[in-house]
């Protein structure tokens, strides 16, 4: 399963208005674990930042200015996702504002060449409703150090995201799932995948030792409850109406 987390920087709010993208940063997960195989563009917006988004992003008209247009990064921007799921925190804003670049090098919607798009402020909203949901109070929740984000960057930002939405979904992983992904990740595209049938769970039965250390701790509380613990009964078989 390969996956990227992205982010944008941009001259304003407005892509309809003749907002542009300077800055475009991507972090790839495959199988749930970062691979170091990122993509991050400076991008020439060919216009002046908005005062507001200047001081989020600190990337000043001079700096950008001997960068590549988006027209000359988007081949390699879209091999680059084709395929894979795209994770964007407030997703509308940045596939709005790439949409808009497609657009005005007459391609189709970045929709047409990546699987699913997951919005992780939509599914922030669902699990804390009510609470401040933005990247730097989702990385205050989870114990995501973010203490050298100064200036908003698309990679920086991109790489949180990546803590913050492996963090949110902790919950879907188990050993099975891992080893799955260890085994797909590990070898060439045909790899088997793990048959569930051949999973083998050690069992470790207590010594003569730790059987009489446990009667010990049964006999301490029997002794101080007057009576037979719980522990010392062993659950009664189930009846054919319950296992109905």
């Amino acid at each position: 399963m390969r996956q990227l987390i992205l982010d944008t920087e941009t001259t304003g709010l407005n892509a309809r208005g003749g907002d542009r993208i300077l800055e475009l940063g991507c972090v790839e997960l495959v199988n749930r674990r970062l691979t170091g195989n990122n993509l991050h563009f400076y991008i020439n917006p060919e216009r002046d930042s908005d005062p507001g988004a200047l001081a989020v992003h600190g990337l000043t008209t001079e700096f950008l200015s001997d960068k590549p247009k988006f027209g000359e990064i988007v081949d390699q921007f879209r091999d680059f996702i084709q395929g894979a799921d795209l994770i964007i925190h407030n997703a509308p804003f940045d596939i709005g504002f790439l949409d808009a670049e497609f657009a005005l090098l007459g391609l189709p919607q970045v929709k047409t060449h990546c699987g699913e798009i997951i919005d992780t402020l939509a599914r922030a909203k669902q699990m804390f409703p009510g609470k401040r949901n933005s990247l730097d109070a989702l990385c205050d929740r989870f114990g995501i150090s973010n203490a050298h984000r100064t200036l908003h960057g698309a990679l920086l930002d991109s790489e949180l995201l990546a803590e913050v939405y492996l963090a949110m979904t902790r919950g879907q992983e188990s050993l099975v799932i891992d080893m799955l992904g260890e085994a797909q990740s590990s070898g060439a595209a045909d790899t088997p995948r793990v048959a569930l049938e051949s999973l083998e769970l050690l069992v470790v039965t207590a010594n003569d030792e730790e059987i009489a250390a446990h009667e010990a701790v049964l006999d301490g509380l029997d002794k101080a409850m007057k009576g037979a613990s719980v522990w010392r009964f062993e659950p009664a078989p189930a009846t054919d109406e319950q296992i109905t």
